[in-house]
């Protein structure tokens, strides 16, 4: 399976572009790079059904997020507040940071 590489950190904000939670804005909880997918706060809940543990334990129904590929989710600038392409530019210091194309603001905040 090919991995591409993915733009998203941990703490980023992002909007849904596809599928049932179009139109949502989140925080990224966790990256996982080895399947494209990121879970997002509040986005793609799930609801997991668990056994009692023990014997005076009761099953329950746990609602959590699930994992949403990559390719449906856009980073949204902080300086700007829109969603956008993101690209990398290279700083004086020789750091490389990532940059929103539409306003060319930074998006680690290090200018």
């Amino acid at each position: 399976m090919r991995q591409g590489k993915t733009y998203l950190k941990k703490n980023d904000q992002v909007e849904v572009i596809a599928g049932k939670d179009k139109g949502r804005v989140g925080k990224v909880l966790r990256v996982l790079r080895d399947k494209d997918k990121a879970v997002v706060e509040r986005i793609n809940m799930i609801k997991r059904h668990t056994k009692p543990k023990e014997m005076n334990q009761q099953g329950q129904i746990v609602e959590k997020e699930a994992p949403i590929h990559v390719s449906n989710l856009q980073l949204i600038c902080p300086e700007c507040t829109k969603t956008g392409r993101i690209g990398k530019k290279i700083l004086d210091d020789g750091t490389k940071v990532r940059c929103c194309k539409s306003c060319g603001g930074s998006i680690e905040g290090k200018v």
